[in-house]
């Protein structure tokens, strides 16, 4: 992972910190933040999981989801428990059992009585639900390798979106450790222009230097400023 993407993580749990001190969570806020959260389909496993994560982070309640106790439950207290133990072990199962309710409520029914009384954590039900609707990897590869080389810009809207929405489906890519330089990138929004950028890109063929994602973005806009 990169340092960026570090520092994004970290930015947002900060930020979900401050928020979880400032919230007064009341059941009336935990309905309406379990019912913010869509229902899980066959396509939509990734921004699922990702509201799911967050809703649960908001409140507080997603520590089943990051800790493990050892196999093949969580250790029995005994009279020589600390207070301490104790408290942990309240406060892992209230967000065990949060989260399975949490989770079973946006799922397919049908999904449901197969994973009852199978699955007891809600880490493990989570992994038995990737199984089911997590994309291949190498199919969802194929997906936005299709799309990037077959987007088009029609002359129309904001260019500078066009080419960021490009540059988006790049990373995405590239979390999937698929990497394109960014000499291809730039080539590839080169080639779905139309037409009237014919000038534009025989200029910059005959150039030896080459563009960054940056610099082509700000040339096409002045080009497209150029052509109104």
């Amino acid at each position: 992972m990169s340092r960026g993407l570090v520092g994004v993580e970290q930015c947002n749990a900060a930020i979900i910190d401050d928020w979880l001190l400032a919230a007064e969570i009341t059941p009336a806020n935990i309905t309406a933040n379990v019912n913010s959260i869509c229902m899980l389909i066959g396509t939509n496993f990734k921004s699922w999981q990702e509201n799911l994560n967050i809703v649960l982070r908001v409140m507080d309640l997603d520590l089943a989801l990051r800790v493990d106790f050892p196999p093949p439950s969580p250790p029995p207290l005994t009279d020589k428990s600390t207070s301490n133990e104790k408290r942990e072990m309240k406060r892992w199962e209230r967000s065990n059992r949060m989260c399975m309710m949490t989770m079973k409520k946006v799922i397919p029914e049908i999904f449901k009585g197969t994973m009852y009384d199978k699955v007891k954590t809600a880490k493990e039900f989570m992994a038995e639900i990737e199984k089911v609707f997590v994309k291949s990897k190498k199919a969802e590869i194929g997906t936005l390798l299709t799309s990037l080389i077959s987007m088009r810009y029609q002359g129309k809207g904001n260019i500078r979106e066009y080419i960021m929405q490009m540059s988006h489906l790049e990373s995405k890519m590239k979390a999937l450790k698929l990497d394109l330089s960014d000499d291809l990138l730039v080539h590839l929004v080169l080639i779905s222009f139309p037409p009237q950028f014919s000038h534009f890109k025989v200029s910059y063929n005959c150039q030896k230097k080459t563009w960054s994602l940056n610099e082509i973005i700000s040339h096409c806009v002045q080009e497209e400023d150029r052509l109104k």
